[in-house]
């Protein structure tokens, strides 16, 4: 599934997009962004990192908050956003000054669109 291409077309405050289904794992970075973090380090956020953080956020928002939609994280150098799928996620890096909900919206109708939902 090629979804970075319409999410980076989005805006070029888009950074950063990764998709994790079951296994497989496509990471893709926009050329040339400042301050961008390292490769290894981002296999392993979304291998181990968001996964976990999704599947206590998932739990709780299952309890009696109904359920998780999205999550937005701010870094120092960029915010992160993300967006649990069936069998995996969708994360998205924006750059520090784009307001992220302003993209979510926009985001889910990628989700959307792709058949990802």
């Amino acid at each position: 599934m090629e979804i970075q291409a319409p999410l980076f077309a989005l805006s070029p405050l888009v950074r950063y997009v990764a998709l994790l289904r079951g296994k497989e794992l496509r990471l893709h970075q926009r050329p040339g962004i400042a301050e961008a973090s390292e490769s290894e380090t981002d296999r392993y956020e979304e291998l181990l990192v968001n996964p976990a953080v999704l599947t206590l956020l998932q739990r709780r928002g299952d309890l009696d908050c109904g359920g998780l939609d999205h999550l937005w994280i701010r870094y120092g150098n960029f915010w992160t956003g993300l967006f649990p799928l069936a069998n995996g996620h969708l994360n998205v890096g924006l750059e520090t000054r784009a307001e992220p909900m302003d993209f979510t919206p926009r985001i889910q109708e990628v989700i959307r669109t792709s058949g990802l939902a």
